[in-house]
């Protein structure tokens, strides 16, 4: 299911500056170098709608260690500076939402994203709201810690504050080769604009095994590019051949006009 999102202010605001400075540089750059700020920005719009201190750079605590020690307490924001995480971006309030929900139920779950500062992000935050253990494999995860949260996150026998119930996931380091049937819920926090590979994503949960219906949320922020992108692979195949076979190389072949389109922030649906 896709799960449409509105942006928050600080989000609309950030994402409209972005594309205004995008089509500034369009007027002045050729080759090459309008390729790389095409693509910067297309990077710049994706975590925008991720989560803006993605953008602004703003200081995170450190990773947590490979080895999945935890310390005495999970909280690492007081819970006014935690509100104010969460409430910055719109995907996170929702995905908190959801997580809260299958927790409460029992459930356990994937979530998806391209960026290693997301990924840290989203761990510290569920770590802390939840109250347990939360894990996180990406390109730089050793082995031998992968195959120990594998290990933990499928296990049925570990004492209730050792269970991890929360994996997420770098679509990279995730999207095959791993068995992790004990989700049943699968969330694409930020979208690889390649159906194929989110599809063997979301088959890491959807394997011989699985004894449960597995539901799969993709989240979609209203008004960006975004869903343009998304209403490009359901309705143009051509397109979504492009997209598969070239990544997102395709979108700096695109004219000034086409791009302006294409990364204008719709008013109407942005809320």
């Amino acid at each position: 299911m896709k799960t449409y999102i509105h942006l928050t202010g600080e989000q609309s605001a950030l994402y409209d500056q972005s594309v205004e400075a995008l089509m500034d540089k369009m007027k002045e750059l050729e080759g090459i170098k309008r390729k790389g700020a095409i693509l910067s920005a297309l990077t710049q719009l994706k975590q925008l709608c991720d989560h803006p201190l993605l953008l602004t750079k703003e200081a995170l605590p450190e990773e947590l260690p490979e080895d999945g020690a935890l310390t005495s307490a999970y909280d690492v924001y007081s819970p006014q500076d935690m509100a104010m995480l969460i409430s910055r971006s719109a995907k996170l309030e929702r995905l908190m939402e959801l997580v809260r929900e299958l927790r409460d139920e029992g459930e356990r779950c994937l979530i998806f994203t391209q960026y290693i500062g997301m990924g840290q992000m989203l761990q510290q935050v569920l770590r802390q709201e939840l109250q347990e253990p939360v894990l996180y494999l990406h390109g730089g995860t050793s082995k031998t810690a992968r195959d120990r949260m594998i290990e933990e996150f499928q296990s049925r026998t570990l004492p209730e504050d050792k269970q991890p119930s929360v994996f997420i996931l770098s679509i990279k380091a995730g999207g095959v080769g791993l068995n992790l049937t004990a989700a049943n819920h699968v969330f694409h926090f930020d979208r690889w604009w390649n159906p194929a590979v989110e599809n063997q994503a979301t088959d890491r949960a959807y394997r011989m095994g699985q004894t449960k219906d597995v539901q799969v949320h993709k989240f979609i922020s209203l008004g960006t590019l975004e869903e343009r992108i998304d209403e490009m692979l359901e309705s143009k195949q051509q397109l979504s051949d492009n997209i598969i076979t070239s990544s997102e190389n395709w979108i700096t072949e695109l004219s000034t006009d086409e791009l302006k389109d294409l990364f204008t922030r719709r008013r109407d649906w942005s809320g």
